[in-house]
């Protein structure tokens, strides 16, 4: 299995480098999953998914599934976006260890990290997720699980709306072949129920969505950005991990995903709020310059429309 290298991992990657995720429909056709998995550091592997959106192509792998390998089992992030994308990752796990999975974790209530919750289930695995991505798979799993079925046509065969069987609110502890592994709910940020899992001992967090480097991230009508912001700044940046793997795009170190995160978050609240006390309207507020961040895979697609909502919640605060 291929290692990143220490100094790949440290320096951090130029966003759009060596990924050309927006180009390559699948960087491992013999599998359901986009690319196959890598070592990021010792015992912790990461299948990199595409940073474009979820397509046909690449079987909806466009995030990062993670695992965790210790003495007395297996510890899988992300379900994956259906039954088979699950089946392709639990094929690479078998190729790495003998030890069986015992847990699932979905990093937040979007498709991509819970409609393979059924095949892990099916394996007497249990899953464990925020309370608040349960409340979002309840409320909106069909709508999901339809959206899925659209764009992966008959690979969506086999999956079906499966709710993690275990919760948390604030954090959960496991502490599995003598390694501790703290499954934590910083605060609000992306989207609701966002978790990240983080290892002490080995200075690694599988961050999810709350951290962004490769691609724009999404702003949604109900993400609170300087909600985000407060997270960020007064949680995670304590935590300090030397490595860092976000929920899209290769594994990196905390000053990338601070700046394509963070800075992004607070470059384009002072753009609109700029907007707002010039007495821009809402029209307006699309054009405001995010050049800076032209850059990123993804940006034709959500720049606007992160500009929108900003300028909605801001407009009131």
């Amino acid at each position: 299995m291929k290692r990143i290298l220490i100094a790949f991992t440290l320096a951090g990657i130029g966003a759009g480098a060596a990924t050309a995720s927006e180009d390559i429909a699948d960087q491992y056709p013999q599998s359901e999953l986009y690319s196959k998995p890598v070592e990021v550091i010792p015992h912790v592997f990461s299948a990199i998914g595409a940073t474009a959106p979820p397509t046909y192509e690449n079987s909806g792998h466009n995030n990062n599934l993670s695992f965790i390998v210790t003495d007395e089992g297996v510890i899988v992030v992300n379900a994956g976006a259906s039954s088979r994308l699950a089946a392709a990752l639990h094929d690479e796990i078998k190729a790495v260890t003998d030890q069986p999975v015992v847990l699932v974790i979905n990093e937040n209530g979007q498709g991509h990290a819970m409609l393979g919750n059924g095949y892990w289930r099916d394996q007497g695995v249990d899953v464990l997720a925020h309370v608040d991505a349960i409340a979002e798979t309840t409320e909106n799993g069909d709508f999901i699980f339809q959206g899925m079925q659209r764009y992966n046509r008959d690979k969506a065969e086999g999956s079906r709306v499966e709710h993690a069987n275990l919760s948390f609110e604030d954090q959960y502890e496991v502490t599995l072949g003598g390694v501790d592994i703290k499954v934590l709910h910083l605060g609000p940020a992306h989207d609701p129920g966002d978790i990240q899992v983080w290892i002490p001992e080995w200075e690694i967090m599988i961050a999810g969505d709350i951290a962004f480097h490769e691609r724009m991230l999404p702003i949604f009508d109900y993400t609170c950005t300087s909600c985000w912001i407060e997270t960020w700044e007064t949680a995670l940046e304590p935590l300090a991990p030397t490595y860092v793997i976000p929920g899209h795009g290769h594994p990196t170190n905390l000053a990338q995903v601070r700046r394509y995160t963070l800075d992004y978050l607070v470059d384009l609240r002072e753009k609109i709020g700029a907007h707002i006390d010039e007495g821009g309207d809402l029209a307006g507020s699309y054009y405001v310059d995010q050049d800076r961040w032209r850059n990123l895979d993804t940006f034709d697609e959500l720049a606007t429309k992160n500009a929108g909502r900003v300028f909605a919640e801001m407009e009131w605060e």
